[in-house]
């Protein structure tokens, strides 16, 4: 009965070891798979005629003298002084409005005609006050022949002299106030009296926004038109962070639109905001090197400006392959087997991307062409 109860328990204690000594032994195996997966998911193994389709050529890493082309985009704005309010110098109805909302205009071109009754005073004004002042210079000269013999007193020569002064301060002024509100004083007489004034161009441009109706009454301090002189427009363009330090004032940038990528006008950079946005960009400001009527205020713009060349280490273009925002290169190991490695880039050109960091692949050989094609595999693998 004891040797009974003794081999139980035996077999019971040879059961339990056999079970963990297999539990280890599964263990181990899963452990070794998992590494050995891991290690797969960035290797890629090709058979021999995986290797005769793809068609793989290697390189190796090449000292370059890379020129950095940087592209930007934004849209095209106005500078401040360069948007004009346009109102009358004097308050009246407006008879005629000869433009429209987006139309170019010529500099004196007449934009609008104000007509009050008021005008008509201010020129009859002056053709009196010319009168008056024709006869106080009569009268002066004359008081001053008397006054010569004595036959007059000092006191109405002075009075003639005040008299003189004060009306041709008067005609001064009312000459000026018709100069402003259009009207030549010069040329003026009974016959060219006129009710109406026109609104003129200050400058060539576009009219943005109409502010008035026909038979409308305006004040002084109304505004009829805002104008736009296209000699102010600005291109304001976005810069990312990795970009901010190549650009500098002064720097000349080629800019074109989304319709006409072809067609490049020059300008240059006057201004760099020192100030980088949530979105890791900061803003650059340039001016058209000459005016385009082309571009107008809100267009959406791109724009490209070449860096200084500098010598670096790079690849080709087609050995750079991005999956999920990160870059990679295969290197060729030997045996049909190739590994994708991560990369850090910088500048790159039509040919060549600039490998940052490099050391660690100098003397490896790195595929080329169909290095893209090994990605798909690799992930179509990991799938």
């Amino acid at each position: 009965m004891y040797f009974k109860k003794i081999s139980i328990y035996s077999l019971i204690t040879i059961a339990v070891l056999s079970s963990c000594s297999g539990k280890k032994e599964e263990e181990k195996t899963v452990y070794e798979n998992t590494k050995s997966s891991k290690n797969d998911q960035n290797t890629v193994h090709l058979s021999e005629q995986q290797l005769n389709t793809a068609g793989l050529t290697t390189t190796t890493l090449q000292n370059k003298n890379m020129l950095k082309l940087v592209r930007l985009n934004g849209k095209v704005n106005i500078a401040p002084s360069h948007i004009s309010l346009l109102s009358s110098i004097m308050g009246g109805h407006i008879k005629s409005i000869n433009v429209i909302n987006g139309s170019h205009f010529s500099k004196g071109q007449v934009l609008a005609v104000v007509e009050d009754p008021q005008f008509i005073q201010l020129q009859q004004d002056y053709l009196v006050t010319k009168a008056q002042l024709e006869s106080a210079r009569l009268n002066l000269n004359r008081q001053k022949d008397l006054n010569t013999s004595k036959a007059s007193s000092d006191k109405t020569l002075q009075t003639a002299q005040a008299d003189y002064s004060t009306l041709n301060a008067t005609l001064k002024g009312l000459e000026e106030k018709l100069r402003i509100i259009g009207i030549n004083a010069k040329g003026l007489n009974s016959r060219s009296i006129r009710s109406r004034i026109n609104i003129y161009a200050p400058f060539s441009g576009f009219v943005s926004k109409i502010s008035v109706s026909n038979g409308q009454y305006i004040n002084p301090s109304d505004t009829l038109f805002e104008l736009i002189n296209p000699s102010g427009l600005l291109l304001e363009l976005k810069v990312f962070e990795n970009d901010v330090n190549d650009l500098k004032i002064g720097q000349e940038i080629a800019v074109y639109t989304n319709q006409n990528p072809d067609k490049k006008s020059n300008a240059k950079i006057i201004s760099i905001v020192p100030n980088i946005e949530n979105g890791g960009s900061s803003i650059a400001i340039a001016k058209l090197s000459a005016p385009n009527s082309e571009y107008i205020m809100g267009m959406y713009m791109n724009a490209e400006v070449s860096i200084n060349s500098r010598y670096t280490l790079g690849l080709p273009n087609e050995a750079v392959v991005s999956f999920e925002n990160k870059n990679y290169v295969f290197e060729d190991m030997g045996k049909h087997t190739y590994k994708m490695i991560p990369i850090t880039t910088g500048i790159s050109d039509d040919q060549f991307t600039e490998i940052t960091k490099a050391d660690f692949l100098k003397n490896k050989k790195i595929v080329d062409k169909g290095a893209y094609s090994l990605l798909m595999m690799l992930k179509n693998k990991a799938e």
